[in-house]
């Protein structure tokens, strides 16, 4: 008889199970069909239904019914998620960005109030900035939330719901979550604080251990990890993921295919060693490119020079955790010099998302719609560089060398 305790993330004498075992084993188990250790990719739209069908909720997601109301893959990563980051319960949807549009959609209405982070993803700044106020009459304010201050002096009585991406994408300013979170909850219990937490993943900072009501991850990053697969996750309590599944997933229809599901669970379970290998990549590039007079900035939440090194720290969720494979940095010379680097580059790839096993570089120009939120710094033009699994030294020969053919 074989035991379903490990894949179920059970330990057997109430030890508890370390972060990679979890990764491996959750969202796992054993086909009853054929016996095969893997979850197997299940890709019907539709299920036999019972006898009498004539009582079944057919905006149900707790049975297998129809696809877009759930399906077994997206619940068994679902279970994963939902452990990994501390959370009563995890839905799963199509994307990133569908993740934070079911989270600001669920639980905004008409008259509400919004704050969220001054530099944030893009479509979560378009939402907030212009669909959500414009379409659905909702006030929103733009907020420093680097400064836990900044969010006290915004909150209103019709407050619902507080925004923080951390560290910020593309500046890499990091917001203290546990003081927001003190902060808002003191204001007014019932406001809800998410975390956009794709930069750092549970493996680094748990934002719900730090006080957070909701986590969301772009799965299509580091918990995929190979750069094939879309998908979003929102971790919180079982109450609010009944709320998102009927608003997000089976009315708007924001589902997850089971194939994307499926490729992420199986990424997921190398997670811890990526994501060591991205941290300390990182920070060695980040103090390399500190070191070179060619480069007027860099931004890194490691290097102690980050003006919020020490917040970050603080966040960490253990002691082999790091901070990220993400950061900003810029060159002293033009628009056309920034350019000309990423031509002469060869190990690292000019191509947006970050995540991957590969290195990304993007050159984000003068005229980026949020740059009046950017500090000073940025404003001459600036890379993001999601830092891969290739060797470190590699890395930091291929950018040495592309700053020389460059003539910098």
């Amino acid at each position: 008889m074989t035991s379903d305790l490990t894949h179920q993330g059970i330990s057997f004498d109430d030890t508890p199970l370390g972060f990679n075992t979890l990764s491996i084993h959750l969202g796992n188990g054993v086909d009853a069909e054929t016996g095969a250790i893997r979850r197997p990719i299940t890709l019907a739209n539709a299920y036999a239904l019972p006898y009498d069908p004539s009582d079944i909720n057919w905006s149900s997601s707790d049975v297998n019914l129809y696809t877009r109301n759930g399906h077994p893959n997206q619940r068994y990563l679902e279970a994963k998620i939902a452990r990994l980051e501390g959370a009563e319960d995890a839905v799963v949807l199509a994307s990133g960005v569908a993740a934070l549009a079911a989270v600001f959609t669920t639980f905004l209405n008409r008259g509400d109030h919004a704050i969220f982070s001054d530099t944030t993803y893009i479509a979560a700044y378009r939402l907030l900035n212009q669909i959500l106020p414009e379409k659905y009459g909702i006030e929103t304010s733009i907020v420093d939330t680097s400064d836990p201050e900044n969010v006290a002096r915004a909150l209103k009585p019709n407050t619902k719901l507080v925004h923080i991406e951390t560290p910020a994408n593309p500046t890499l300013k990091v917001s203290d979550i546990a003081a927001i979170a003190r902060l808002v909850h003191d204001h007014d219990a019932d406001t809800l604080v998410s975390v956009d937490n794709t930069f750092n993943t549970p493996f680094n900072v748990r934002p719900l251990d730090l006080g957070a009501d909701i986590v969301v991850e772009s799965l299509t990053k580091y918990i995929n990890g190979h750069g094939d697969a879309l998908g979003g996750a929102i971790a919180t309590t079982k109450a609010r993921t009944d709320e998102i599944r009927f608003t997000a997933q089976v009315n708007y229809g924001g589902i997850i295919s089971p194939f994307n599901a499926w490729l992420i669970n199986r990424g997921s379970v190398t997670l811890p060693l990526r994501m060591r290998q991205h941290n300390a990549s990182a920070l060695a590039i980040a103090r390399h490119l500190e070191s070179l007079p060619q480069v007027r900035f860099v931004s890194y939440p490691g290097l102690e020079s980050h003006p919020h090194h020490d917040v970050a720290v603080s966040q960490l969720a253990r002691k082999d955790s790091g901070f990220g494979g993400v950061l900003a940095f810029g060159l002293d010379t033009d628009h056309d010099g920034h350019n000309r680097f990423v031509s002469k580059l060869n190990v690292i790839t000019s191509a947006v998302s970050l995540g991957h096993d590969e290195s990304l570089i993007v050159f984000l120009g003068e005229d980026d719609e949020r740059q009046y939120l950017y500090p000073p710094e940025f404003h001459r033009g600036f890379f993001r560089l999601a830092v891969g699994l290739e060797d470190t030294d590699d890395l930091i020969r291929d950018i040495d060398h592309a700053l020389a053919e460059a003539g910098l």
